[in-house]
Parts: structure tokens; sequence; C-alpha cells
């Protein structure tokens, strides 16, 4: 078998995920299509429609699986350090040379053509990240290992911030489950789902709303975990004695300088983290993870804060508020997701036809053709179209996830895993865009939407795999 394997690498080629992928972008190219669709000149070699240049980076792609499984297996994990720098230094010029585009600096432009770094630093991210954890020493239950991995996830991630683009920064959060695959405990996950309560907490509310509920919350789980009603009164009537100490010297010397939340942290601060010394000393682990816990959530808390008010732009901010229910604007910002259930629910269960949708025909939903993809296949294939794409993006990866356990490298393995974990969010996060159900971060449809950056980018990411896959045998 393995000798089968390495004499011909196509013959060794996973075709189920071939004939995929291949499905699933040529449905793309037929939806981007109907998307610009004009009766008087529909000829669909038409190049300079969006179209004709998606055939075209179509035709490119298949070339970029050829060069990729005409490689040498083994390059992808010599090289991972080389490739990851090299997209990180691509990642830092772009904030310098990039072209801005709908209030980011992600694109280069060159001539006729335009790159966008961040898509591609996702392969680039993963084959550092697979190289790094893949190594004969390394152990999840280190500290230092798990610093080193998600610095390396976060250092692409904290450039792509400064673009800004955070639908792509969000991308990177996804490989969470890479983590939990290779040994993390899972209440690093229930941490993650607290982080992203306390992000959606802290935007829906006044600060001073979210700091106290997480001090009554931190000592309400003490009380709980630690059976200690004393103690846990004691820090309470401690942190309140202290604000209040710290407001008077605030009132009447300082003319209101700080407002009465950040002097409560102080006063948590001065408090807890002596706390936490001294309860990780003694081996006292509900008091340190409480204490621990509650002064990470005050850094999350602030760095929410930070972010949605001196990073995202003022297009950003609003998206945010308008799916929180914070502001009502249906004929602006809320305008896409409106006209997109629209366009989704006007298909019913079988659709309009190919070519026959009125939502799609008459430009009602912009960004058709590109992050909203989706409600062209709503519109004109319904709820059996949907459920058939929605199908074939789940096989993909379940195929990913199959071929990613039957690797004999750790590497490969990883390597798997991440693509299914990149490609996992980007179909939740752009369906769930298209109906509503998460804000509008401007992420695409894999293989779907209309772009040659993003098309080249998840084929990398996922041949990358399939030519590992096809050496696995030998791949150790």
């Amino acid at each position: 078998m393995s000798k089968q394997r390495g004499s011909n690498i196509f013959l060794s080629l996973d075709w189920i995920v071939l004939i995929l992928y291949t499905v699933l972008v040529f449905m793309g190219w037929g939806n981007i299509y109907a998307a610009v669709y004009d009766e008087k000149y529909n000829s669909i070699f038409d190049f300079g429609a969006r179209y004709g240049k998606q055939l075209v980076w179509i035709g490119v792609s298949y070339i970029i699986i050829i060069l990729i499984m005409a490689s040498n297996y083994r390059i992808y994990s010599v090289l991972s350090y080389f490739i990851y720098g090299g997209i990180i230094v691509l990642l830092a010029l772009v904030l310098i040379a990039g072209k801005e585009s709908h209030g980011a600096k992600s694109w280069f432009e060159l001539g006729m053509f335009k790159i966008q770094p961040s898509e591609f630093a996702k392969f680039a991210t993963a084959l550092a990240l697979s190289k790094f954890m893949s190594a004969f020493e390394f152990d999840l239950t280190k500290f230092r290992n798990i610093a080193i991995s998600v610095s390396i996830i976060l250092l692409p991630a904290a450039l792509i911030l400064l673009q800004p683009d955070m639908g792509s920064v969000l991308v990177y959060f996804s490989m969470i489950f890479v983590f939990y695959r290779e040994g993390l405990s899972g209440i690093f996950l229930w941490l993650v789902v607290l982080g992203i309560g306390i992000f959606v907490t802290t935007l829906q509310y006044q600060l001073i709303v979210v700091i106290v509920a997480l001090v009554i919350v931190a000592g309400i789980w003490y009380l709980v975990l630690g059976k200690n009603l004393l103690n846990a009164f004691i820090a309470w009537g401690a942190i309140a004695v202290l604000t209040a100490i710290f407001w008077t010297i605030n009132h009447f010397a300082l003319s209101d300088k700080f407002q009465l939340h950040y002097l409560i942290v102080l006063s948590c601060f001065i408090l807890l983290i002596p706390i936490a010394i001294y309860s990780y000393i003694r081996k006292e682990w509900v008091a340190t993870f409480i204490a621990a816990g509650l002064i990470a959530s005050f850094v999350v808390v602030f760095s929410v804060d930070f972010v949605f008010n001196n990073i995202m732009t003022a297009h950003q901010q609003t998206l945010i508020n308008v799916f929180l229910g914070l502001e009502n604007d249906p004929k602006g910002t809320g305008y896409n997701v409106e006209q997109s259930k629209i366009a989704i629910g006007s298909g019913g269960f079988t659709g309009k036809g190919y070519l026959q949708g009125t939502q799609t025909k008459f430009n009602f939903v912009p960004e058709q053709a590109t992050d909203f993809i989706f409600c062209t296949v709503g519109e004109e294939w319904g709820f059996l179209g949907s459920t058939i794409v929605i199908l074939l993006f789940l096989a993909l990866i379940l195929r990913i996830i199959h071929l990613a356990e039957l690797q004999r490298s750790a590497f490969a393995r990883i390597y798997g895993y991440c693509v299914a974990s990149i490609l996992f969010f980007h179909i939740a996060i752009n369906l769930g865009m298209t109906i509503g159900l998460v804000p509008v971060i401007g992420i695409p449809l894999p293989f779907f939407s209309y772009g040659g950056s993003s098309l080249w980018s998840f084929t990398i990411l996922l041949f990358i795999f399939i030519r590992m896959d096809a050496s696995r045998d030998e791949l150790l």
C-alpha cells in the first residue's frame, strides 16, 4: 500500500475531498454568475465581469493544486517557520504600503490584481502552530508551551487587528479546537465561552454594571466551590471599604478625575493579587482560580472597551450595536441582513429557480457575490438547495477530520485539525451572518464567495493537508 502511495502521488490523492472541492467551487461560481447576471449581456466568458474573473481564479486554483501535489511533502514542515515569518513581514508592510478599502488597509494593489495577505496568513499560522506543537518535547501541561502556541496565533491576529479587519482576527480563535484535540483540558473551552459572554455583556451594559456583576459572581462562585461564607463576605467588605476610601480621595482631592468603575477595579487588584499569590503558595486552588479569573475578567472587559471605542471603525461599531439590539437601523447598517433574510425566506422549499431570484436580479442585497453569496443560494435553490450546500460543507469538514485521525505524524494531524477548524468557523459565521444569527463581520464563505485571494488561500490551506495525507505512510 505504501509503495503504491509513494509511486504515484496523484493516485494517492483523496478523491473524495477533490470531488467535494470541485462541486463547491463550481456551485460557488454558478451563484456568483447568478448574483451579477444581466439578461442583456450574459456571456459566461466575460472576463471583465466578476464571474469571468472568478473562472480565471478557479483555473489558477487547479494549477496551485497540481503544484502542491507535485511538491515534496517534507517542505511544509521544513519551511513552516519561514513561510510564517514571510507572512508576518507582509502583514506589517500592508499597514504601510497597503491599499485602503472599506476603511481597512488590507490589500496590496499590483496593477489589475489585489492581494490580501491576511487570507494567506491562515495557512501560514496553521503550519507554524503545527510545527511547534508536533515537536517531540511539546507538552500542553507546561505553561511555556501554551504561551508560545498562543503567541504564534496572536501575532498575525494583532497585525490584522491594526488594519483593522475584525472578521479575519476572529478566525484565529477557532484554533482553540486544535488545542482541545491535542490534550488541553476542556475547562479552557469553557473559559473561551465565558470570555465571549463577558465580551457581549461589556458591549451591552455600562462598565460599572459589568464590574460590579463580576465581583458579585466571583464571590458567589467562592461560596459554592470554597464553601467559606465568612471569607467571601470579608472580601466583599474589604473591596467596599477600599473603594469608599479611593472614592473619597478622588472626589475631594482629585475632583472626580477617575470614574467609579476604575476605583472598584483598583480596589480589587490591591486585594486579589496578594490573595492569588498566597492561595497559590498554600495550594488553595479554588481561591487561586477565582482571584486570577476575576483579574483576567477585568482585563478582558477593559480590552473590549478599548478595542470597541479606539480600534473598531464607526461602521463596525454600528454593525455590532445593531446586532445586539442597541441600535435600530433597518435602512442603513441593518439593511444587508434584512434583505438577505428576505431573499432566503422568499426561496421557500425549492427556490425560485436558477437566475430567477428577484432580490438577486435587482441588487437588493449589497455584497451579494462576496460575503452574502449564500442568500443567492437560499432564494434561487430554496431550503432544499441550501441544505444540500450545507451538507456538502459538512461532508468536507468531516472528511478532513477523518483523514487527520489517520495521520501517522503529529504535524499532519495538527495541521489537519487547523484546516477543519478554520473552514468550520468561516462557514458557520458566514451562514450565521446571512440569517442574522451573528454580527456582520465580513468573512467569506469558503470556495463560494467571489475573490481570488480567498479562493487561493483556502485552496492552499486544504491541499497542503491533502498532500501530506497522500504520503501519510511515509510522513513520520
